[in-house]
């Protein structure tokens, strides 16, 4: 009679660990779809900084692009400028010629 009642007690343990068991599998699987939950979420707003990113990066792109054109467009009108004052310096001189004449 005593190892029947052993053998109850030790089903019953075994029972109560199951219990347990099959509780902590449902939390951890709670616990895995939460967690899958935040980490998709933080996938999307990431995916949602790159685009954003990326169009700051074209549109810096477009700004270095006008910032180049601009450089060069002001390097054209110094050269033309200093063109010009060394025309008329020289016909200054000419002229100057000219009026000693």
């Amino acid at each position: 009679g005593a190892s029947m009642e052993a053998i109850k007690k030790k089903m019953q343990m075994l029972k109560l660990d199951k219990e347990n068991a099959i509780d902590r599998a449902e939390q951890a699987e709670a616990d895995k779809k939460q967690a899958e939950d935040r980490c998709k979420q933080l996938e999307e707003e990431q995916q949602g900084l790159q685009k954003k990113l990326k169009g700051t990066e074209d549109e810096v792109e477009k700004y270095s692009e006008s910032v180049k054109e601009a450089q060069e467009k002001l390097e054209q009108a110094e050269k033309k400028a200093t063109d010009a004052e060394a025309e008329v310096a020289s016909l200054n001189r000419r002229i100057q010629l000219v009026e000693e004449e």
